[in-house]
């Protein structure tokens, strides 16, 4: 992987960096960090996600992953760690991919609660275990193996939640 890591979050002061990429005490201050992280996605996913398309959920993720990317780079830096524990926006950046077309794939059939409750098992599985090769992304350099295996674990834990949806609404 040979893409430079965007370096305009350089210019930002230290503070704003880390309380951006640990999303305030989220990161610093719960147990858990990456699951606090993911389930504030959540939130975020439904809050600002609901109720676009597929499509636009999508671009807007990639869009800010790379966002992501920059600040949590940054802030690996100056943390003067790789991929700290307590940097937490990777996790809830991404999360609205794995809801993507769920509200389609469900078509009503799952109350919106549980859909939510078994993403979120998902990618949290995903990201822990980090399996089919999630673990490699995790090796890049920067922000870009910060958000990257993450970005993948959510997009595992969709394909997964669209083969449950595939199978619930067929028997």
């Amino acid at each position: 992987m040979n893409w430079p890591e965007p370096r305009w979050a350089a210019r930002l002061p230290s503070k704003l960096v880390v309380n951006l990429a640990t999303l305030g005490p989220l990161g610093r201050n719960l147990p858990a960090p990456g699951t606090w992280g993911s389930a504030a996605g959540i939130f975020y996913a439904v809050v600002f996600f609901r109720a676009l398309p597929w499509p636009t959920t999508l671009v807007l993720t990639v869009f800010l992953s790379w966002v992501a990317v920059a600040i949590c780079g940054e802030a690996e830096r100056r943390l003067g760690k790789s991929d700290p524990g307590c940097v937490v926006l990777d996790e809830f950046v991404v999360m609205p991919l794995v809801f993507l077309g769920s509200r389609w794939a469900f078509g009503g059939y799952w109350p919106e609660w549980l859909v939510l409750l078994t993403g979120f098992a998902l990618f949290r599985l995903f990201d822990i275990l980090k399996p089919l090769g999630i673990a490699r992304l995790q090796r890049w350099p920067g922000g870009w193996g910060v958000v990257a295996d993450d970005f993948a674990a959510a997009l595992a834990a969709c394909a997964v939640l669209h083969g449950i949806a595939f199978l619930a609404v067929r028997w």
